[in-house]
This record gives C-alpha cells, structure tokens and sequence, in this order.
C-alpha cells in the first residue's frame, strides 16, 4: 500500500554501463556507430523498395513497414543512451520514462505481429502458391499490417496507464538505461499486483500468439518443402525464408535473454543492449546480405542514378 505521506518522484536517475571516462566515450562511439547504420540502413530499405518496382509485393511490404518500426524503436532508446554516456547525471523525467515505456511498448508489439504476418506470407506463397495472389491482396496485406499497429498501440495505451496508477516514492534509481516496465514494477512502493497482472496477461496473448503463428507456418513450410522431390526446388523454397527465419532468430534469441533471465545479472544489460540496439540495425542487413531480389533492386537502382 502506498505511504499516505508520499511524494511522487518528477524524475528517475539511469544505471549507466560504466563510470569510467575511457570506457564511457568509446562506448558512446560503439552505440553512434550502431545508430548510424541503423538509420542508414533501415531508411535505405524503406527508399528501396518505394523506389523499385520488383519489390512492390506482400513480402517487402511487411519488410518496409519492419525497417520502419526497426527505425523508430532504436530511436526511442538510443540518442538518450547516448547523452547520458557524455553526461554526468544520468536521468529522465516522469513524463519521458512513461513516454518511453508507451513507445517502446507499441513498436516492440508491433515488431512481434509484423514478424508473424511475414511467417504467414511465406507459408502461403510456398504451401499454396495458386492461391498466393488471392489470398495476399494488397486489402489483406493493409489489414496485416493495421492490425498489427493497432494492437501494438492497445498493449501500449494499458501497459502505460498500469504504470501511471503506480506510486513511486522511496527510491527513484532504474538498473538499466531506459525506462522499461520490469524495473519501474520492482520500484513502486504501491500495490503492483494488477501491473504485474497486466503484464503478465499482455506477454502471454500477444507473444505466445505471435510465436504460435510463426511456429505453426514454419512446421507447414518445413513439411512442404521436404515433400519437393528435386533438391534445387527445395533449395529455392527454402532460400526465400532464410532472412526471415535469421531476423525471427535474432529478435526472439535477444528478447528471451532478457525478459527471461537466460543470462546472468552482469550479462543482463548487454543482453538488453542486443534486443534494443543491435537487433534493430541487424535487421536491414540480414535481408540486404541474403536476399537476392534486394541486391539486384539496389544495383537496378545504382543504375538509374
């Protein structure tokens, strides 16, 4: 129960990775460099595929709208990281750590449903490819994609408003260097039982439903693709999931090293440094490095300029 004398906090102090000096500004340069190609890269996927006509189809429209999303997650996080590695005090306002949770919330949401609406794509071009033009109409395709922002942004609007019921009052000081929903849960001196409850419920519907999606179209393809008799069409079937299944990989890898304790509790900020900072700038160079299509686009478009 929350202390009938409690003053609310205005502002939570962030765990740096460091105090050291040395250490701090070639960390400073590390996570620009990241960002950097982060922008580059996911803003060049976007222009891309606008730009090349090859790529106007179901696939590379959930890819657009991944690298977009990708975009917007590492700049909820990063830029702030980085002024606190130059700066001495280490902070954030109420109003930014609840603006942060909100946005990290919806596009990491958003993320899980758009890597299940691609999964869903593969398995209907290579399951049932007759059906393919049919079924992935540009109408379906929005609806995907809508859907896919919508419930991110209902998992952000209540994840936020559980947090804002919440009285922080003794101690103000986050162990990570953003505000995430977990650590501000461990500091409220008010009950946390329907937080938890909230989030517990939200990871459940939306994350095991996500990978369920995934998991179920993956077993589809896989059977598929072990009843084509000749083994150059198995390996085209298969060369058109690859990118998916490595971003699938590295996303679901990182998010489970961090919100399910896999590593230790040293390893657990650079385990969310992979989910949050590197994942996202991983992304466009998984698909610019292994898919065709995109490398012929991109020399196409060389080409024209």
């Amino acid at each position: 129960m929350a202390q009938s004398n409690c003053t609310q906090v205005t502002e939570f102090s962030l765990a740096g990775f460091t105090e050291d000096p040395v250490t701090q500004g070639n960390l400073f340069l590390l996570f620009l460099l990241t960002y950097l190609v982060t922008i580059v890269g996911n803003l060049g996927i976007i222009i891309l595929i606008r730009a090349s006509p090859h790529l106007h189809s179901p696939m590379y429209y959930f890819l657009a709208n991944l690298a977009f999303v990708d975009l917007c997650s590492s700049t909820i996080i990063t830029p702030k990281m980085l002024v606190d590695l130059m700066s001495e005090k280490k902070s954030i306002a109420y109003a930014g750590c609840m603006a942060q949770v909100f946005l990290f919330d919806v596009f990491a949401t958003i993320e899980c449903f758009l890597l299940a609406s691609m999964a869903y794509d593969r398995y209907v071009a290579i399951c049932h490819p007759l059906l393919y033009p049919l079924v992935m109409s540009p109408k379906c395709c929005f609806q995907l994609v809508s859907g896919s922002y919508l419930v991110g942004l209902t998992n952000g609007v209540g994840q936020t408003i559980s947090m804002s019921t919440l009285s922080f009052c003794s101690s103000s000081a986050i162990d990570l260097f953003f505000c995430d929903i977990s650590p501000l849960i461990s500091l409220s001196t008010s009950s946390t039982t329907l937080s938890r409850i909230i989030l517990t419920t939200a990871a459940s519907l939306f994350g095991v439903s996500s990978i369920l999606v995934i998991l179920l179209s993956y077993v589809a393809i896989i059977a598929t693709i072990l009843s084509i008799n000749s083994a150059e069409g198995k390996r085209k079937a298969f060369s058109t999931c690859t990118s998916h299944l490595t971003t699938v990989s590295v996303f679901y890898g990182a998010s489970f090293c961090t919100y399910l304790n896999l590593s230790s509790r040293g390893a657990d900020k650079w385990a969310v440094v992979l989910y949050t900072v590197v994942t996202p700038m991983l992304n466009p160079l998984i698909y610019s490095l292994r898919n065709k299509e995109v490398k012929e686009a991109f020399r196409r478009l060389l080409k024209i300029k």
